[in-house]
């Protein structure tokens, strides 16, 4: 008899989604393993919106099958999960309280159980104090937080999220992360979309990287990057007046970000001669030889369409 951590949370086989003439999803597969955070990554357009769609059930495959926590998805599973779509809403006129104990209701869960789970995630987002008001009466980054918790009063075993970070500042998108961290410890299997290579490297244990529908990568981040076989040299720099990072010895691509660049060294490249070929040119203040960056590795995957 299989155990049920053996069980992934979620499968994908060969499954296919088609719009007309458009093929969004192209026969992929993948397995997400309990109390992972796994990642669905790639560009917008990618397929990943319409993969967690039929994940929820809002689409059904053309071709294949979806498992979810054991079963083909269907909607008797629903309260089991947390779902955080990429286009969001509340309902203004609720009461915030109100509208938590009416989302809770529906995944199942009792009075008794959602008074705690209310009051420990309006403490979290900072709202303890506005239970009574109405959703309509906040601010942007708060109604951003409400959302969430929405997603998550009912303590679902799986969380799926769509994009969850685009559109936060700097402080929401944080506490966001430590909220997922937190779920995760506890238990919870997490599945979210990102087309930001660095938020998945921060958080991922296993990833998809999928592109034009098919998915081109799948492992550990480490397998993932060890995989391409290909060094890279991250580097912090200033250069002189009229240098430039063209030219370096054993340097077979650049990736440019202004204070800082991704060096990607062919093979048997000599990290010593590189070095001083920089240091001929400028200061440097971060010299690391390591494995690619999932964003490099997705530019090599996407080719021209990054």
């Amino acid at each position: 008899m299989t155990a049920t951590s053996d069980i992934p949370a979620v499968r994908f086989q060969d499954v296919s989604k088609r719009f007309g003439d458009f093929t969004a999803v192209d026969g992929i597969s993948f397995e997400v393993p309990r109390g992972t955070i796994f990642g669905i990554l790639g560009s917008n357009g990618a397929g990943k919106t319409t993969s967690i769609r039929m994940l929820m059930n809002i689409f059904k495959p053309d071709g294949g099958r979806v498992e979810v926590l054991g079963a083909q998805v269907d909607e008797s599973l629903k309260p089991r999960i947390g779902y955080l779509p990429e286009e969001r809403g509340l309902y203004k006129k609720m009461r915030i309280g109100e509208m938590l104990r009416f989302f809770g209701r529906i995944k199942g869960r009792d009075d008794a159980f959602l008074e705690q789970a209310i009051e420990r995630w309006l403490a979290w987002a900072g709202l303890a104090d506005w239970r009574t008001r109405k959703v309509e009466e906040l601010s942007k980054g708060m109604s951003q937080k409400l959302q969430f918790v929405s997603t998550v009063v009912h303590g679902p075993e799986l969380l799926i999220l769509d994009e969850p970070f685009a559109g936060l500042d700097p402080v929401n998108r944080d506490m966001l992360r430590d909220a997922v961290l937190e779920m995760h410890k506890e238990g919870t299997t997490i599945v979210f979309s990102t087309h930001v290579m660095e938020q998945a490297e921060q958080l991922c244990h296993e990833l998809v990287m999928i592109h034009r529908g098919q998915v081109r990568v799948r492992g550990t981040v480490e397998a993932v990057r060890a995989a391409e076989g290909r060094e890279a040299a991250h580097i912090r720099y200033r250069l002189d007046p009229g240098q430039t990072l063209d030219g370096l010895p054993g340097v077979t691509a650049v990736a440019d970000h202004g204070n800082e660049a991704e060096l990607t060294l062919e093979a048997g490249a000599d990290g010593q001669a590189l070095l001083h070929a920089l240091l001929a040119r400028g200061a440097v203040t971060r010299f690391e030889l390591r494995e690619p960056s999932l964003h490099e590795i997705f530019k090599r995957v996407a080719g021209g369409d990054a």
